[in-house]
């Protein structure tokens, strides 16, 4: 029987082909609640366009257990026709969970929920429940599982099988992945007990070695990676007794870390079977399909090959395959890489690629500022925009107050400063009906201040973190607002219309994602950035951003600005405070000059009082 709390989850369909649904994401995420058994969701597909189709999708590849409706676009929840499927959305409607990590985490969590002796369910999420929890937007883990991969697949699987295809990078970087070096929680500990297994496995091959000439030779060069596997192995029956309990001998404790052998990968993240291998499953049992059917010659990829077999054999994964109707490949064996393929998987990276370097550069960041004076280029902030810009916090509910959370009432204070600014500026933006995005929302601070004083307003909170939401959505039930929404998401989830951005404190090119996300949306916008030392080029950004900037200064210098921007903090000197100040307002500026090219009219202004926080800069935009 469902309960009357149940969750509804919501996937794309667009068609279906053999044992696979598209988009992909509805098949990897259909393939988890097969593997948890999971019966908490009422699961909606959500059809293309807004009329229903006429040829009724086919049941034979739907997991058999499930209860599936078909819908039309135009019958989803108004909060989640504002994410990118899949999404699920509690019953009342107001809180979304949108993109596969969060959504996938989340169906992991609720099965456990429901029965916690499914204690292997729990174990998907690794060590510390952090696996694909870091947003893609950061984690280039998370972004291989969730985005590339299943994009790159996708698109594989939808050429003709008459055109000649090679092997999509996305998958050749999964195989440099499985190459590389596994870390793991007590890897110095694990590494030592190899040693040890090593040195028992040698001893006794050459008890033999007498009477079977080349037995030692050639069982060194055919023996499994005893030690790995049964890690892994008692990960996945959650096994509660350690595998080596035997102290090592006092010479292999005494061995340098640097003298001891990497470990094996024996699944995707490494040691243990986590929410990754579930994810990956699909996505390479579609891609090895459709190779074998049509270019038996891509299936070079041996690690993978290898990584696939052993993830077959998990029982948790034949159960969902038998109920997803996904037939077993007969194991094809290891090829090895072509020597083109090779050269990609040895320099292939995540990461962006660093600039040549500058031989003029000085360190510094006063070079850097005379650079930037010499071409007319200074910190300039604007004067307050809002005299009376303060709030009667004493006149309104204690719910509203950030003092309510957890923390002291000095930084509480210190926070209503901060409030202060960022509503009197949105108020003086606003209008009845405006739709205004709180993005990096935290525990709520600004959106439910701005939800209390702006009733005629829309306010929809988006955050990463689950439990700061939470904290959210209770504060705001308590003071009974039905203004306000709430969606657990990375920001590229978030595709909703909407008037208005703000941000306190968002963290390194954080505030650039938002600066970006309320450009594409024309919206004005109120931000206030935080931690410019993690400001660095990514696949989206490339610093400095406006051309004024990008004629004076390198990537390198600019840089400088950021790391200097950081030494704000009330304990440091009076001067050194000051050129962190003016190295805060060379970024913001660089920021503001970027949007202005936009159609935008942006300035940089100064909290008041600036003592309300070391990073006291707000970035205003309002489209022209």
């Amino acid at each position: 029987m469902k309960g009357l709390t149940e969750d509804h989850l919501y996937l794309d369909y667009i068609n279906q082909n053999a044992d696979c649904v598209f988009p992909l994401h509805t098949s990897i995420s259909l393939f988890l609640l097969s593997y948890c058994d999971c019966k908490t969701f009422r699961v909606f597909l959500v059809l293309p366009g807004d009329t229903a189709s006429d040829a009724q999708p086919k049941d034979t590849v739907f997991p058999k257990d499930l209860d599936i409706c078909f819908i039309k676009r135009c019958q989803l929840p108004l909060v989640v026709q504002s994410c990118c499927l899949p999404a699920v959305v509690k019953k009342n409607g107001r809180f979304c969970r949108a993109g596969l990590a969060v959504v996938l985490r989340h169906i992991v969590q609720k099965t456990y929920e429901a029965d916690p002796s499914k204690e292997d369910i729990l174990e998907l999420l690794g060590f510390k429940k952090t696996c694909l929890k870091a947003c893609a937007e950061v984690s280039g883990w998370t972004r291989l599982c969730e985005i590339s991969i299943p994009q790159a697949v996708e698109n594989f699987l939808s050429v003709s099988s008459d055109q000649v295809q090679s092997i999509p990078e996305e998958v050749l970087r999964f195989e440099k992945k499985l190459g590389e070096p596994v870390r793991v929680h007590n890897d110095d500990k694990i590494r030592r007990q190899k040693v040890q297994q090593q040195k028992t496995f040698v001893k006794e091959a050459c008890k033999d070695v007498s009477s079977q000439e080349g037995r030692l030779a050639e069982n060194l060069e055919s023996s499994p990676a005893e030690l790995e596997l049964s890690l892994a192995l008692s990960k996945l029956t959650v096994q509660k007794t350690p595998v080596a309990a035997k102290r090592e001998p006092s010479h292999i404790r005494k061995m340098k870390t640097s003298e001891l052998p990497l470990l094996e990968h024996v699944f995707a993240e490494g040691l243990y079977f986590t929410l990754a291998d579930v994810v990956l499953f699909p996505c390479i049992h579609h891609f090895f399909g459709f190779s074998k059917k049509h270019q038996e010659n891509l299936l070079r990829l041996p690690l993978i090959s290898s990584w696939f077999q052993r993830v077959q054999e998990v029982p948790g994964i034949k159960r969902a395959a038998a109920k997803c109707n996904m037939q077993f490949l007969p194991h094809q064996g290891s090829v090895s890489l072509s020597d083109e393929h090779m050269q990609f998987i040895c320099t292939a990276s995540d990461e962006p690629q660093e600039e040549h370097e500058d031989t003029s550069f000085i360190g510094g960041p006063r070079p850097t500022m005379t650079k930037l004076m010499k071409s007319g280029i200074e910190a300039t902030f604007s004067p307050h925009p809002c005299p009376n810009w303060t709030l009667d916090w004493d006149s309104l509910p204690a719910a509203v107050n950030p003092g309510e959370g957890k923390m002291s009432s000095d930084r509480a204070f210190r926070k209503q400063q901060q409030l202060n600014n960022m509503v009197a500026l949105v108020k003086k933006l606003a209008k009845p009906g405006d739709k205004i995005v709180d993005f990096c929302s935290g525990g709520g601070h600004v959106g439910i201040v701005l939800a209390h004083v702006l009733p005629s307003c829309q306010v929809i909170l988006v955050e990463n973190k689950e439990l700061s939401l939470a904290r959210a959505e209770e504060r705001s039930s308590v003071l009974g607002l039905d203004n306000i929404w709430f969606i657990q998401a990375n920001m590229d989830y978030f595709k909703g219309n909407f008037n208005i951005g703000v941000a306190l404190h968002a963290c390194g090119v954080a505030t650039d994602m938002v600066i970006e996300r309320c450009v594409k949306a024309h919206a004005a916008f109120v931000i206030s950035p935080c931690c410019y030392g993690f400001i660095q080029n990514t696949a989206k950004f490339a610093f400095p951003q406006s051309r004024q900037f990008k004629e004076v200064l390198s990537y390198k210098e600019h840089m400088i600005l950021c790391r200097f921007a950081d030494q704000t903090a009330a304990q440091l000197p009076p001067e050194r405070r000051q050129i962190g100040k003016h190295c805060m307002g060379l970024v913001d500026l660089d920021r503001a000059w970027a949007v202005e090219k936009c159609n935008y009219s942006a300035q940089v202004i100064s909290m008041e009082p600036e003592t309300c926080s070391p990073k006291n800069n707000l970035i205003v935009g309002v489209p022209i």
